[in-house]
Formats: C-alpha cells, structure tokens, sequence
C-alpha cells in the first residue's frame, strides 16, 4: 500500500467542537483502521467569523492575553486577544470588545455604542512589539465609523467649541474637526489584514447603517440620523485626509468600522476565509496531500457563499486534490457544493435525535463516521 498524505481542514462545529477537535476526531477515525501509511496535516480553520482567533492562534504558536477593555456601552471587561511572538502578530476580533453579544436585548443602541474598547486592544497589542495585526469585523455592536477606536488609538474628533466628541454613532454628525497628530506612533510600522466578509458601502441603500443597523438595535427613526452623521463623517474625513472610502467594498463593514481602516490605518480588507488560508500557508501545505477533509456544522446552499470548506476545496482543486466534506447535519440545496469543489459530504447523525444529544455526541459520532470513510477509501486502494 503506498503512502498517503491527508490534510484535515475543517471550521468548528459550533457549540459542540472547536475546528482542532473537529480535526482530531477525525484523525482518530482514520487511526482506528489504518495508521502506518498515512501522514496527517491538520490545520484547523475559520472563516472570519467565531473561532478565527482559535484557528489562527494555532497556525501561528500564538500565546492568548487578556486586557480590560471598555464594552460597546463604555462599561469595563476583560477580552481575549492573542500575541505570535514568532511571526510578530496579533490577532484581535472586533467581537470580543465591540461586540453585539456582550449587550442585552434592551442595551443595544448604535447611538450610543463605541467601538473603543477594539482601540484598547490595539494598543495592548501595540505594546508587545507587534508588526502586523489581524483583525476580525464580524459581530459587532457598533455603527461609529470606527470612532470609539480611533479615540482610543489617539485620534481625536472635535466638536465646534473644540471639545471631544461623545460615544457613539449619533455624536459624528458634531464632527468639525480631526487631529491625527496624537495617533499612536507605533500604528506607523505596522501592517493591518481585516477579515471582512461583506462588501457593503459606508452609506445608502446598500450601506452599513441600512443593511446591519436593524440587527444592532437602530429603529426605523434611528436609520436616517445615523446614516447622515456617517455621511458627515466622511465629508470630514476627505477634507483633512483628502481620502475618498466611502464607496469601496467593505466600506460599511461593521457599522462602518471598514471606514476607518482604510482611511486612517491603511488596512487591506480580505474575505475572512481567505486571510485565513493565507496565514495558515495552505497552499504549500496542501499541495502534495492525496486527500483533504473539511467540515463545519452544518452544510448548506449558504456553504458556497465564502465558507470554510468552499475556500478549502477551491484551494485543493488548484492541485486537483479530491476533497470530502463531513457535517454535523446537511441544510437545504447542500448539493450546490458539488459544483464547487467538493466531491463528496458526509453528515455525522446516526439516528434522529434531538439538537441536544447531537451537540453532546458529536465528538464520537464524528470520529465513528471518519472511521466509516477511511474503511470505505481503504476498499479502494
């Protein structure tokens, strides 16, 4: 029998298994029958979204830090960020400070929540020497321009009697003036990759406060005010940075948090799948695998929209690598993966059950199935 190389790539299972378990089970399923011709590559992946940091901290020996910041409603917690002393990196999502999640039903109000507390993060991460910061957008409480973390990089944002401005989406619109003079001079040196999934505007129709405003507590009279002092805000930011964001792809990313990247920090947006594979060297890693396994919790038609196996399998296919994909249950119109990239699924439910017990079990039955495909794939050779 000759010697096979299997790269295992999958994203967590959400709520039952992290993506380096999902990993491992695997393995283990694929030991049980057969182990002394196999060499096992696993890089656990993420999209973007939850568990990017984990997927991330792994691929880079990334040690994990945790410094008080302030919530979206300037209220003081503790949030996780993690520091590759090797690769001089730091990973930070959005989330853990400014996030949507850290608010009550009732608390969520883009008026008033700041992204200060992603700043302060920024700065920890500064501290450490860092020359390249990964940022993750998704999840976020917040529809400031990315202000509140501006404030706390340095940047200052003037009222008309030359005051500070308050947090909050509704306090851009009393924007008169910007001074950058007192940014962290350590933002200088250093190279920004934002993990970014969506492509809106800053404004309109199509844009940040429209689009995502709802889901963070903007009522339908909110909408129009915190989508003129987006505006306004960008009107300041063209005429002291002479730099025009407004309409490029990602501009209105969490809650506009993509302006400020751009305009202020330089950043490069990138789908979060892609940034992922990239930082992970998946393409090197992959290229002489005779097999790739990948997975997330459940597969569907959404799949082939930037998800985990999708940027899996189409990198796999760069080298003509077939490519299985095992879930933890399969959604409407799965089969749309067929057609990009991946060979075959698997789902890991042996018998109906409820959400519960499959969430519970879904270690043993995800190494069962593994177990089950590498009995079938050793019929073969």
């Amino acid at each position: 029998m000759s010697h096979l190389k299997i790269v295992i790539a999958p994203d967590s299972f959400k709520e039952s298994m992290t993506a380096k378990e999902v990993a491992q089970a695997i393995q283990q399923g694929f030991q049980e029958v057969w182990d002394n011709y196999i060499t096992f590559d696993l890089i656990p992946m993420a999209d973007g979204g939850e568990g990017t940091t984990e997927a991330l901290k792994e691929a880079l020996n990334a040690i994990s830090y945790t410094a008080k910041v302030k919530d979206p409603l300037h209220r003081e917690i503790e949030a996780m960020y993690a520091i590759s002393n090797q690769h001089q990196t730091a990973i930070i999502e959005m989330a853990v400070a400014s996030g949507l999640d850290l608010l009550k039903e009732d608390e969520r109000n883009p008026l008033y929540s700041s992204s200060y507390g992603t700043g302060q993060l920024i700065n920890h991460a500064l501290h450490h020497g860092v020359k390249k910061i990964i940022l993750g957008i998704g999840g976020s409480a917040t529809n400031d321009g990315g202000v509140g973390m501006l404030q706390a990089l340095g940047v200052s944002f003037k009222d008309v009697d030359d005051k500070e401005i308050a947090q909050g989406g509704a306090a851009l619109s009393s924007i008169h003036r910007i001074d950058i003079s007192q940014m962290n001079p350590l933002l200088h040196d250093v190279e920004f990759k934002v993990a970014c999934d969506v492509t809106n505007p800053l404004l309109g129709e199509n844009g940040a406060t429209q689009v995502y405003g709802p889901q963070k507590g903007a009522t339908e009279k909110m909408i129009p005010k915190l989508d003129s002092a987006l505006s306004h805000y960008h009107d300041k930011i063209e005429v002291e940075l002479h730099k025009r964001v407004k309409d490029s792809p990602g501009s209105g990313a969490a809650g506009g948090m993509g302006t400020a990247l751009l305009a202020f920090l330089d950043a490069k947006l990138q789908p979060g799948i892609e940034l992922v594979l990239e930082e992970t060297h998946f393409q090197e890693r992959v290229k002489d695998a005779h097999l790739v396994i990948t997975g997330e919790g459940q597969l569907d038609k959404q799949t082939i929209y930037g998800k985990t196996p999708i940027g899996v399998a189409k990198s796999a296919k760069v080298f003509d690598i077939p490519v299985i994909a095992i879930c933890g249950s399969l959604g409407t119109n799965y089969q749309a993966v067929y057609e990009h990239g991946i060979d075959s699924v698997f789902s890991i439910v042996e018998h109906p059950c409820d959400i519960k017990t499959a969430l519970e079990n879904g270690p043993k039955y995800l190494q069962r199935t593994a177990s089950n495909i590498a009995r079938l794939i050793k019929l073969n050779l």
